[in-house]
């Protein structure tokens, strides 16, 4: 009875498979869905399932067979009028969005390095810290406390700089960050796999020590403390006043200037990732990426053919650098505070596992590989880990066993587990889904040929086997395939 049920429910889901690729079905489903997920988010701006609902209509805007002039459409009036909404009506959801930004942006610059050139960097994070304390820095008071003892200000300190020169320093950020992208090329161009994810490991830590220790002899960083307060840009009081005119009636209350800002971080960092992509694509399309992936494959065969190895290596480090270094920038002025502890070398691994989760070398994978790893920590663990903190505090007890939820140990928070859990995610993929989530089509073509040669190993005689399509063929046609 229960295969009976299975094969029924396979039968339904490829009937509405092939409806959905009919254009105008689909097309009518995805407003359909991103309405009730916006309405949804709208009506109950705490539930977890409804914006889990609201942002899964992104991915099925990227799959659906939709022309790409609606794509972009629909994907602009998602990011820029029902997100800005949303977000400000409960602006815990405009921080999630505008955290799998800045990391899609650093898995972006990050898959450059892994993913496009197979240089494993363990210390990614230490460019982020470099445009973040490029801009903590001079953006506050901090030159003027340099012989002063951390944590300490003498009342009335001025700011170096103007506050709006924080858009001269994006670009500052994109600088130093490929500068210092190039200095870490430099000894560690003759290492390959381990020995080069130590070394980069090694400087990332480097880093994150002296943004520790760097307040004496003279006080730079301000030490453990960290540098607060950072300048946030000005934004125009005529503008803010038009947006509340517009947006008040809507949201339901009054915007705040702190919502404002939260407002304007987010637009200004879709606006990095979008320039962010597009650069991506460029050089994934030219001599240059095709040289990086040669260099993947094979550094060896890529001397062989020409490719100059020195050159395009301190490439790789120096564009997937400055990524990180804007939005380090992006990030400072953001928080209006960094501190050594925002840049540990977890928090490379983080940026590292998105990069595989998504798939290696793929840029929509990389995104949302980033979107579903902030979602399921800022989100899915966080939120389970209040439901069971509320469960404590009340007098329920779970059926069937009678155990009271107030004597449930604080030890088996989620939230606690997620390394654990990311863990197993990643083991997972790399036996299931080696690929990640969306394969690039240059990895999917190479997992099509090792299944083929699989096959044919298997199948010596020639008989028929399995093709990756799940239909037989011969070993004539498979090696023609290979």
């Amino acid at each position: 009875m229960n295969k009976g049920l299975l094969n029924q429910f396979s039968q339904q889901a490829h009937t509405l498979l092939a409806e959905l690729k009919k254009s105008k079905n689909a097309t009518i489903f995805i407003l359909a869905y991103l309405a009730i997920g916006t309405i949804w988010v709208y009506l109950s701006p705490r539930s977890l399932l409804a914006f889990l609902l609201f942002i899964s209509s992104a991915i099925l805007i990227y799959y659906l067979p939709l022309t790409t002039r609606f794509k972009i459409g629909l994907s602009a009036v998602m990011l820029l009028v029902l997100v800005p909404i949303l977000g400000v009506r409960n602006i815990f959801y405009l921080e999630v969005i505008f955290q799998i930004s800045v990391f899609a942006a650093l898995a972006l610059g990050l898959n450059i390095v892994v993913g496009f050139a197979g240089l494993l960097d363990l210390g990614y994070v230490a460019f982020y810290a470099v445009g973040a304390y490029l801009w903590a820095f001079f953006g506050s008071q901090q030159p003027y406390l340099l012989y002063e003892i951390p944590g300490t200000a003498p009342p009335g300190t001025p700011f170096l700089l103007p506050a709006d020169m924080f858009y001269l320093f994006m670009f500052l950020g994109i600088i130093l960050a490929a500068f210092t992208g190039i200095l870490l090329g430099l000894p560690v161009l003759r290492l390959r796999g381990d020995y080069l994810a130590i070394v980069t490991l090694g400087f990332g830590e480097v880093i994150r020590v002296l943004a520790n220790n760097l307040d004496k002899p003279l006080n730079i960083t301000n030490g453990p403390q960290g540098i607060t307060p950072i300048q946030r840009p000005s934004l125009p009081e005529p503008l803010l006043n038009a947006l509340r005119a517009v947006l008040n009636p809507i949201v339901g209350h009054n915007v705040t200037e702190g919502e404002f800002y939260n407002l304007f971080f987010y637009l200004l960092a879709l606006l990095v990732i979008l320039v962010v992509i597009v650069v991506v694509r460029r050089l994934d399309d030219s001599k240059i990426g095709r040289a990086w992936i040669a260099i993947r494959e094979d550094e060896t065969a890529a001397i062989a053919m020409g490719i100059p190895l020195v050159r395009l290596k301190l490439a790789a480090f120096a564009a997937g650098a400055s990524f990180a270094g804007v939005m380090g920038v992006l990030f400072a002025a953001s928080r209006t505070f960094v501190s050594p502890e925002s840049f540990s070398f977890m928090q490379s691994i983080g940026v590292l596992s998105m990069v595989i989760l998504g798939g290696l070398g793929s840029i929509p994978g990389v995104i949302v590989g980033a979107a579903v790893v902030i979602i399921l920590n800022l989100q899915v663990l966080q939120g389970l880990s209040l439901y069971l903190s509320q469960l404590r505090q009340s007098d329920a007890v779970i059926p069937i066993i009678n155990f009271a939820w107030k004597n449930l140990s604080t030890q088996l928070d989620p939230a606690k587990y997620q390394r654990m859990l990311f863990g197993i995610i990643l083991i997972v993929m790399m036996i299931y889904r080696p690929a990640g989530l969306i394969p690039a089509e240059r990895r999917k073509r190479e997992l099509t040929r090792e299944e083929i040669l699989e096959n044919e190993e298997l199948h010596p005689d020639g008989g028929d086997a399995p093709n990756p399509t799940g239909q037989s063929t011969s070993g004539e046609a498979k090696h023609g395939a290979a």
